[in-house]
């Protein structure tokens, strides 16, 4: 009798390992690899390498700005009424007009994105080293991540790519269902 209810419990025993290795393993990978008391990684970091354009994760289009519902428009809105700058935010827009390059120093493409709240913000995405967004065009929507520089217009969102060596944090804009790193 004792034999029949042991073969009853190996599959639930062998499942249970399987979790617990799987969990492991994940464990692992994000945090075994670390030195004691340094931080988890950033989200959506991506290694140090190349410029990346890759397809964007459903979902994943500027969580935080979707949990406000409003594309992250009032945290900016209160960034440029207290004049902060050098603040990383995340939020959507809508392309209001393309500009020509910045061609002074590092190249940057700009363009207007006017937010939920009817602000508008000038970005100047690096195209030095970093993809430029061919085909953007006014009325597109634009995901973004970079950093925010207060100025009387309303301010610019810069740092739009990746940061090699974590000088600074990662930025992005998601276009067109791709990721521009």
């Amino acid at each position: 009798m004792a034999a029949k209810g042991a073969s009853k419990l190996k599959p639930v025993i062998g499942a249970i390992l399987i979790a617990a290795v799987i969990g492991v393993v994940v464990w692992v990978s994000a945090w075994g690899s670390r030195a004691p008391g340094s931080e988890a990684p950033e989200r959506n970091a991506l290694p140090s390498g190349p410029a990346v354009v890759q397809p964007a994760a459903p979902g994943t289009a500027a969580p935080d700005a979707a949990e406000d519902d409003d594309g992250g428009a009032a945290a900016i809105a209160q960034l440029f009424e207290t004049q902060r700058s050098e603040v990383q935010v995340q939020g959507f827009g809508w392309v209001q007009r393309t500009l020509s390059d910045d061609v002074d120093g590092d190249r940057h493409q700009r363009f207007i994105l006017e937010l939920t709240n009817g602000m508008t913000i000038l970005f100047a995405h690096n195209i030095d080293g970093f993809p430029r967004l061919d085909g953007l065009a006014a009325g597109d929507r634009v995901d973004f991540n970079g950093e925010y520089v207060w100025t009387e217009q309303g301010g610019t969102i810069h740092w739009t790519h990746r940061a090699d060596g974590g000088s600074h944090p990662d930025g992005w804009l998601e276009w067109d269902g791709r990721r521009y790193w």
